[in-house]
């Protein structure tokens, strides 16, 4: 053989010993084993030979969760999966160190409910979810039941759900409907650790109402205190002091001095809505004349008929949304219980009062004008919302309701129209900032540099700028566009142009 030749054959010879060696090192065992593979998240994080060992291991390593909820069982993390697998792989894990390995990458789980609160999406806002753990879906359905009583009278919601409610007879309310206006799931589920869990229905009920679990503000009552002022100190308004202080039944609720208020605004993460029947006697406001009297001195003024408020028994149908009245106010009847009274007063010649007003201008000032007002609105009405404080900051105005969407409105005295806007749909939301949130509105001069503000109209206005009006003039309709949650007028009054460094003053004041 030749020495090329003997050198070829050594190498092959070398090559065929170093394959067997290798294929010696890693050769497979004849037959594959069955192992768990445990996954987080979809992500392979090794293999276990024994899952029962892992699970228990995982519960018993986990006492202080066990104390913390009062629970037998701690759980693996969500994400977690762990399915039999068959392999020749010999690199197997030891459960501890599965464990150790999941307690780095996530937390662990203990079994309860989730609540998912989907709010439904408006043209204002988007939809959005809350979800909220708890470890007995009883401490859910207790919390609902605070929640709904604090809106709610609690007589009169087991009376609604045990279909005991008594029908009218004079005055009262009757509820046809209530309902939360989010979907609301409840379903078993393995809770994270690291997430709030409630396990008490006071703690929650109070997220549900102020949208957190941070310490809400109190108030301790001291001598002299009533609700009313507490409120107006609170910048709130009575009803809404009412709502988060469900204990006291009325405004005129007797007070302990050291007892705790709270005077928080409450920012509920459910809508509870009631569809109403209501029977109530509400008041009408008189209105005012001024008839010149050549007999009395110039500047001389005397009251010759005293005004008198009407009073009208109404029915109407309307929508309770946590315990504010919704704007949108259905009069089906009404009974005139007393009439009203118009308030005359004879003046002299060239009589012109001066002004003389109380309070603040914009929180709560009452101005005497000395002039004769007429109603903006037909009769009967609802004042939805009145001259006072709402969620926080002051309402310079009355929302009147009840006349109805495209009702007539007028002007409550002799002007000149000096601003109007049109330019919104007849119908807004609540948000809407169109017309500077007033929607489509018309403003008049009246002497002495009073103005009144009607917001909220229609935009086919009877009116522009330039337009000189008299007393009861037809200005307007009654609409419900731009920030609004249903047909009504805002009616302001205010001396100076309003938004223009005038101030507001109460309605009011120009018919008591």
């Amino acid at each position: 053989m030749k020495k090329k030749d003997k050198i070829i054959v050594a190498i092959v010879t070398v090559c065929m010993v170093l394959i067997v060696v290798l294929i010696g090192i890693h050769k497979e065992p004849s037959t594959p084993r069955s192992v768990y593979q445990v996954y987080l998240d979809g992500q392979k994080i090794g293999l276990v030979e024994d899952r029962d060992e892992l699970l228990n291991l995982i519960n018993e390593e986990q006492q202080e969760i066990k104390d913390t909820y009062a629970v037998d069982q701690v759980y693996p993390p969500n994400g977690f999966d762990i399915l039999e697998y068959v392999t020749y792989d010999e690199n197997i894990s030891s459960a501890k160190e599965i464990y150790k390995e999941i307690q780095e990458q996530s937390d662990f789980t203990v079994e309860g409910y989730e609540i998912t609160i989907t709010s439904p999406a408006t043209e204002g806002e988007e939809e959005t979810v809350t979800k909220i753990a708890v470890l007995d879906d009883q401490v859910f359905y207790d919390a609902e039941y605070q929640f709904i009583t604090t809106f709610v009278n609690e007589e009169d919601y087991n009376a609604y759900i045990t279909n005991t409610q008594e029908e009218i007879t004079t005055v009262g309310t009757y509820i046809k409907h209530m309902e939360f206006e989010e979907s609301i799931t409840v379903k078993q589920a393995y809770i994270s650790v690291k997430d709030k869990i409630f396990t008490d229905a006071d703690e929650l009920t109070q997220y549900l109402l102020y949208g957190t679990t941070d310490t809400q503000e109190n108030y301790t009552v001291k001598q002299g205190d009533t609700l009313a002022s507490i409120a107006e100190a609170s910048k709130l308004n009575v009803r809404e002091l009412l709502i988060a202080n469900p204990k006291y039944r009325n405004e005129n609720a007797v007070l302990a001095i050291g007892d705790t208020i709270s005077n928080s605004i409450i920012d509920p993460i459910l809508t509870l809505v009631q569809e109403v029947r209501a029977v109530e006697d509400v008041e009408q406001a008189y209105t005012k004349k001024s008839v010149v009297d050549n007999s009395l001195k110039t500047g001389e003024s005397v009251v010759t008929q005293a005004g008198v408020t009407g009073l009208e028994r109404v029915t109407q149908e309307l929508r309770i949304i946590n315990g504010e009245r919704s704007q949108d106010t259905t009069l089906i009847d009404s009974e005139t219980i007393r009439a009203a009274v118009e308030e005359v007063t004879a003046v002299g010649p060239s009589y012109n009062p001066a002004n003389s007003w109380t309070g603040n201008s914009g929180t709560g000032g009452v101005i005497s004008t000395g002039l004769s007002w007429s109603w903006p609105t037909n009769t009967p009405y609802i004042i939805t919302t009145n001259y006072e404080w709402r969620w926080g900051s002051f309402h310079d105005a009355l929302d009147i309701s009840g006349p109805g969407f495209n009702s007539p409105i007028y002007a409550a005295r002799g002007g000149t129209v000096v601003e109007t806007y049109n330019g919104c749909a007849d119908y807004g939301w609540y948000g809407s900032s169109c017309g500077g949130s007033y929607g489509n509105y018309v403003v008049i001069r009246h002497e002495n540099n009073y103005y009144t503000l009607y917001a909220h109209l229609k935009s086919n206005l009877e009116v522009s700028v330039g337009s000189v009006v008299s007393q009861g003039q037809l200005i307007g309709h009654m609409g419900s566009s731009g920030s609004s949650t249903g047909a009504h007028l805002h009616f302001g009054f205010a001396v100076g142009m309003p938004n223009h460094g005038g101030r507001w003053y109460s309605p009011w004041s120009l018919f008591r």
